[in-house]
Formats: C-alpha cells, sequence, structure tokens
C-alpha cells in the first residue's frame, strides 16, 4: 500500500473516532431538567443523561421516586437532584427551573416529558380526561417554555427537548383528543424553533413504550388489548432515552429538530 493512501486512511480512522468521542462527550457537564421523571422514558432519560456525565434536575409529581432516583444517581457518581413537580401548576415548572440554577448555576435543556394518555372515544364523554390531556400534554408543555425562555435568552443558549408521539401524525380511534394535544405540542415547538435564534428545539415523537400510560384506559377491554400489544412490541424506554441524549450531545450550531423512533412492527 503506498505512504500516501496509508497516511490517508490512518486520517480517516483518527478523524472518526476525534468525531464520535465529541459527540458522545458534549452532554458531559450539562444541567438537564426532566419532568415526569419519576417512571417510564423520563426516569430512563435521566439515567441516561446522568451516565454520559450531565447534571439532572429530576420532576415529578411522585416526590419520593424522583428523590430515590436522585440519590441513586449521587451514589454512583453523578449530580442529580429531586423537585417535586406537577407540570399543571405553573410554579412548580417555575420552581424547578429555579432548583437547577440555584444548585448548578444554569439551566441548559429542559426535557418536556411528563404527559398522559388516557383513550376513548369521542362518543364516551369523558370530559375531565380531556381536560387532563390538555393540562398535562399540551399546558405543561406551555408552561415549561414559559419557565425555561428567560433563563435560556438571559444565557444565549438553551435547548428544549419536548416529548410528543407518533400520535401527532396519525390517529385511530380512541386517540382524538391525545392526538390533538401532541399535534398542537409539535406546532408549538416548530413556533419556538422559528421564533428564538439562540435556542435548540427538538421534538422526540416515539412509538408504542413500554410504560404504565395503558393502566390510565378506563374501559378494561380496551386495556387488556393494550396491554397486550404493548407486551408484544413494544420498545424499552431506554431506546427513546438514547434519542433524546442524541439530540443533546450534537454540537451547539447543530439543532436536530424531530426525531420520530417507533417498533418495526408498529405501522
Amino acid at each position: 500500500m503506498p505512504d500516501t493512501e496509508r497516511t490517508t486512511n490512518t486520517e480517516r480512522v483518527t478523524n472518526t473516532e476525534r468525531t464520535t468521542n465529541t459527540v458522545g462527550t458534549q452532554a458531559r457537564g450539562k444541567v438537564v431538567a426532566v419532568t415526569g421523571a419519576s417512571s417510564g422514558i423520563g426516569r430512563a432519560t435521566a439515567l441516561a443523561l446522568a451516565e454520559r456525565g450531565a447534571a439532572v434536575v429530576l420532576g415529578a409529581r411522585r416526590a419520593e421516586r424522583v428523590e430515590r432516583l436522585a440519590a441513586r444517581i449521587r451514589a454512583d457518581g453523578g449530580r442529580a437532584i429531586g423537585v417535586p413537580t406537577d407540570v399543571r401548576r405553573r410554579a412548580d415548572l417555575v420552581r424547578l427551573v429555579e432548583a437547577a440554577v440555584t444548585a448548578f448555576g444554569r439551566l441548559d435543556v429542559l426535557v418536556s416529558n411528563a404527559g398522559i394518555g388516557p383513550v376513548s372515544e369521542l362518543g364516551e364523554l369523558r370530559v375531565d380526561e380531556w381536560d387532563d390531556l390538555i393540562d398535562v400534554n399540551l399546558r405543561g408543555v406551555l408552561y415549561g417554555i414559559a419557565a425555561a425562555l428567560p433563563v435560556f435568552r438571559g444565557q444565549e443558549s438553551g435547548h428544549l427537548v419536548t416529548v410528543a408521539s407518533t400520535a401527532a401524525y396519525r390517529t385511530v380511534p380512541g386517540q382524538a383528543v391525545y392526538s390533538a394535544t401532541k399535534t398542537a405540542v409539535r406546532t408549538v415547538c416548530e413556533g419556538l424553533r422559528q421564533e428564538s435564534g439562540d435556542v435548540r428545539v427538538t421534538v422526540v415523537s416515539p412509538g408504542f413504550v413500554h410504560t404504565d400510560f395503558v393502566h390510565a384506559v378506563a374501559d378494561p377491554d380496551a386495556r387488556a388489548a393494550l396491554l397486550a400489544r404493548r407486551d408484544a412490541i413494544a420498545l424499552d424506554p431506554a431506546a427513546i432515552a438514547d434519542a433524546i441524549a442524541y439530540a443533546i450531545a450534537q454540537p451547539d450550531r447543530v439543532d436536530v429538530n424531530e426525531i420520530v423512533v417507533r417498533p418495526t412492527a408498529q405501522r
């Protein structure tokens, strides 16, 4: 092999390794707040980011769970705090952001993950469920934006990651209101992306994930069918956590706007 070709190949390998290593360490040192962090995708995301060297601020209604998770991360050598957070309350999101700044000096990323998924056909008139879906899935994201955006603007940097759903792209019977909230979230985030030059905006839309969402379905037959399908095809929450970590790990000038992750068996 000619020396020039050998040198070129060596440089190519070195450059590839350098790029991979850089991307893999971009999350190190960042401060990331995660809502809905007590279970499912939020919990998996907190663990994945802590393993990558980020400081994590864990928000969820179940205070004892987030504190246990924060304690586990600290015991493993990471940095973490738990903050009781109900995203239906604007003051709770403000407190979550303030806790991040107080504990770690800044906030680099807010992962708006908290969500609920009761499904029912519109004719069942489960109006209270509709209200809850709007309050948690949409209003909670807006409250997060309102809390984090002033901090991001002051820093002239920041990243808002929102967990939507493949239901934002396609609805089915029983998911009309759920799909509407997730479609609205995509629209809000696209508007924010266009309006805020210094803030990165990412929407991660999971397909069927193995979480406790299906237990919120009131109809026992529908719940049983969803549980069976979940156990047959659903993704591990770690797959979504990895997608979120990927978006966060990109260099500051790279804005990953949308990621869709679904089981190969899901249509």
